[in-house]
Order: structure tokens, then C-alpha cells, then sequence
């Protein structure tokens, strides 16, 4: 198993090279660049972008750029900076004196890492996958157990809804439903310490993932119900609840699970639309905003953060399956 997970580390570093070099060559690629302003704002004059590209080492030539991004280069002073390999993501070009991961991972004075923006994203998509895990699996299970009943339908139902309609299209419904017309609660939350505040969005955001899970919990469950050890068990006098929890569920899971991992990353990572849509202060709102102000080191550091999370996610999944099942074993 060792042996597995040194190779997958090192396919994880292939990778994040790999997206770092694409990522790179396409914000480069588009029009525009972090002195830009707004038309309708003062511009930055031709001298003073000069001055700051010669700072921020924007005049080298691209490979030199990414190099001095991913290993280090000397500043204007002569003195070497080591760069992502030491967990520099380098410094904001548009927050002025703030380096890319003080803006990500650095709370506020005096607050806990939760307080940070990867804080924030971080709890909403365990709040996510939370209300995915216990909606999503029960729902399947007994849509599967109840096959064609009413209890069935709804949870079809309902499951096809949440695969079928965009979460930005259902935040939009559940503002003007909740917000708007019943006044519980703020269409933008002027704070995010109370509880009813986060409510929203983590259903908005998890309920895709719920409804997907309904769908696989079920149709795993169906495959596994008409296994030849289930009728073993049943005949051997097993109790219902045993030959269901033991059998079927713990079985059924396996696939459930290879989609929870990166899941989980996917609603940490894919928040772009329901943060900005709720003034959520998450890395997802960061990294629009980075995007629409060519913030290069932000936009960078962000993607490979995302990245990170996503590799960690599946090689998680590979792990989780030998707990569930002791016949998966991983070998390198």
C-alpha cells in the first residue's frame, strides 16, 4: 500500500505541474492584464506600469515568469526568492501588500483558520456534502427498498429536480422564495456567525450532489438486492434489518463513495457562482474576482489550491474503500 501511495503522490506533483503550465499560458493568453482598470476609472499611466511589471517581474519573457513562479528567481535587489516548491504563491497584484495565500488561508486578527477565506469555503462544503451524505443515501436506500410505491416516485422525483436544474437557477428561486417573498432571510448576510445564515447556501450548493447520490445509493442498491448472498443470507434466517445493513447497504456504498471524495472537493472548489451570488467571503468569490481583475498569482495560486484538494480528494476514496470493503486491496 506504501508503495501505491508514493506513486500516486507523485502523480499528484505531474498533475499540478501539468494544470499550472496550462492555467499559465491561458491568463496570459487573454486580453488585458492586472493594471488594467475599469473605462470608467483613471487608468494607470504607461510609466507607472512600466515601473510595476519591472517590480513584479511582468517585463521577463513567459517560461522565465512561470519558472520564477513555481521555483523562485532573484527580486530587484539580488536576493532569491524561492517560490511555490518553498509555498510561495507569490505576492497580490491587486491587494496591495498581501501575498496570495494571507488572502486564502490568513484569518482576521484574533480569529481561528475557520475565519480565513479556505475557512469559510472549507465549511460550507462539508455543510454541503453533510446535507448531501444524510439526505441523499437515505433517500436512495429507500427508494430502492420501496421500488415502485409512492415513496419511490418522490425521491425520483426529487432527484431527477436536483440533477435536472442548475444550482444558480435554485439559488435564485430560493432567494426569491425565502428572501424576498417570506422575509426569513437576507438575500446577502451582513454576517456569517449565525447558522440560519449558512442554511441556504449549503442546501443551494449540496442539493446537486443529494440528488446524484439518491440516484447511485438506489440503483446500487437494486444491483446489490439481486446478489446470491443476499438470498444466502435471507435463507440462513438473518434478520431483515442485518441482511440490510450489513449486506446490502455496506455493499452499495462502494460506488457512493467514489463520487464523495471528489465531491466534496467539487463543492469546496465549485462554489464560484453561489458564493458570488450570495456574497459568500470564500475562496470561490476570491477567485472571480481575481479573474475579472487578471490578478495572475491569484488566479494561479488559487487553481492549484483547488487542484491539491481535488488529487487529496481521490486518493482519500482509494483509501476509504479498503475500510469499506477488506477485499479491495491497493497495490503499487
Amino acid at each position: 500500500m506504501a508503495v501505491y501511495f508514493i506513486k500516486r503522490i507523485f502523480g499528484m506533483i505531474f498533475v499540478l505541474v501539468i494544470v499550472s503550465a496550462i492555467t499559465f499560458i491561458l491568463m496570459h493568453s487573454a486580453p488585458g492584464g492586472p493594471w488594467d482598470r475599469d473605462p470608467t476609472a483613471r487608468q494607470v499611466d504607461a510609466t507607472t506600469q512600466r515601473i510595476l511589471n519591472e517590480y513584479y517581474g511582468l517585463d521577463k519573457p513567459l517560461w522565465q515568469q512561470y519558472v520564477a513562479y513555481m521555483i523562485g528567481d532573484k527580486n530587484t535587489e539580488g536576493e532569491f526568492v524561492c517560490g511555490l516548491v518553498c509555498g510561495n504563491m507569490g505576492p497580490s497584484y491587486r491587494v496591495r501588500g498581501r501575498t496570495v495565500q494571507d488572502i486564502l488561508f490568513k484569518p482576521p486578527s484574533g480569529k481561528p483558520f475557520w475565519y480565513s477565506r479556505a475557512g469559510y469555503s472549507a465549511r460550507l462544503g462539508f455543510f454541503a456534502l453533510g446535507f448531501a451524505i444524510f439526505v441523499g443515501i437515505p433517500l436512495g436506500i429507500v427508494s430502492a427498498l420501496r421500488q415502485n410505491t409512492i415513496a419511490d416516485y418522490i425521491s425520483l422525483f426529487i432527484a431527477t429536480v436536483g440533477v435536472s436544474v442548475p444550482n444558480f437557477v435554485m439559488a435564485i428561486f430560493m432567494i426569491i422564495i425565502f428572501a424576498s417573498w417570506l422575509h426569513m432571510i437576507s438575500v446577502v448576510p451582513k454576517e456569517w456567525t449565525s447558522f440560519s445564515a449558512w442554511i441556504l447556501p449549503a442546501l443551494v450548493l449540496g442539493f446537486g450532489t443529494m440528488a446524484f447520490t439518491a440516484r447511485l445509493m438506489r440503483t446500487a442498491m437494486l444491483e446489490v438486492v439481486r446478489q446470491d448472498y443476499i438470498r444466502t443470507a435471507r435463507a440462513k434466517g438473518l434478520a431483515e434489518r442485518d441482511v440490510i445493513n450489513r449486506h446490502m447497504i455496506r455493499n452499495a456504498l462502494i460506488p457512493v463513495v467514489t463520487i464523495l471524495g471528489p465531491a466534496l472537493a467539487g463543492l469546496v472548489t465549485g462554489s464560484f457562482i453561489i458564493e458570488t451570488m450570495f456574497g459568500f467571503p470564500g475562496m470561490g468569490r476570491a477567485y472571480v474576482m481575481a479573474i475579472g481583475q487578471r490578478d495572475y498569482s491569484m488566479i494561479l495560486g488559487t487553481t492549484l489550491v483547488f487542484v491539491f484538494l481535488v488529487s487529496v480528494a481521490n486518493l482519500t476514496v482509494d483509501f476509504v474503500y479498503t475500510l469499506i470493503d477488506p477485499r479491495i486491496k491497493l497495490k503499487g
